[in-house]
């Protein structure tokens, strides 16, 4: 389990929202507000004995209609707090495509370096990362971070002194838990895409 280190929450416990109709068809979904499909609200449910584990000083959720209901049926709603930030990567003119769509007319693109027209860029989703994980610096306890795919590999990224775009690399399924922490003075990932049963 881990040590805490200089400054900062004990653990920071990531929680990906779990399963809409677009994220299993494999669309980008950044801005669009949707609901749990039938099977993510029974998965999102499934997240709560997990998380019982912890104590959270702070919850923190995306604005997002799927992360909130997450948070809910995960029964960690009351007390929340928003976080505009939170919010999924902004996909531009890419909304509710697929990759292969998008390659299909853009060939070799790649979110990660490339971005999204009229959206963001992967350094900024990890600016917005960086302001999320500034407010949890005084965090002496665990913190729950209810959120998106593209945003939580950007934070576990930055909490590890990555480049944004290095979250690529961390892929992460709906309705899956991962864990940052500290190893005596270094950040580090503690457990990554965990999905209880």
């Amino acid at each position: 389990m881990s040590e805490r280190g200089e400054g900062g929450p004990r653990e920071i416990v990531l929680v990906r929202h779990a399963e809409t109709e677009w994220s299993r068809a494999g669309r980008h979904t950044g801005r669009t507000d949707l609901a749990l499909s039938e099977e993510g609200r029974v998965r999102a449910a499934a997240l709560a004995p997990a998380l019982a584990r912890w104590r959270f000083e702070l919850v923190f959720c995306s604005p997002a209609r799927r992360a909130r209901e997450t948070c809910e049926l995960s029964g960690l709603a009351e007390g929340a707090a928003r976080r505009e930030d939170l919010w999924e990567w902004d996909y531009g003119r890419y909304e509710g495509l697929t990759g292969e769509e998008i390659r299909a007319a853009r060939p070799g693109w790649n979110l990660w370096r490339d971005g999204a027209p009229d959206g963001e860029s992967a350094q900024q989703v990890g600016e917005r990362a960086d302001r999320v994980l500034g407010e949890l610096r005084e965090v002496a306890g665990c913190v729950a971070l209810f959120a998106h795919g593209h945003l939580l590999r950007v934070l576990a990224a930055r909490w590890i002194a990555l480049e944004a775009a290095r979250g690529e690399s961390l892929a992460l399924s709906t309705a899956s838990i991962s864990v940052l922490g500290r190893e005596r003075v270094a950040a580090v990932v503690w457990r990554w895409n965990e999905q209880p049963s």
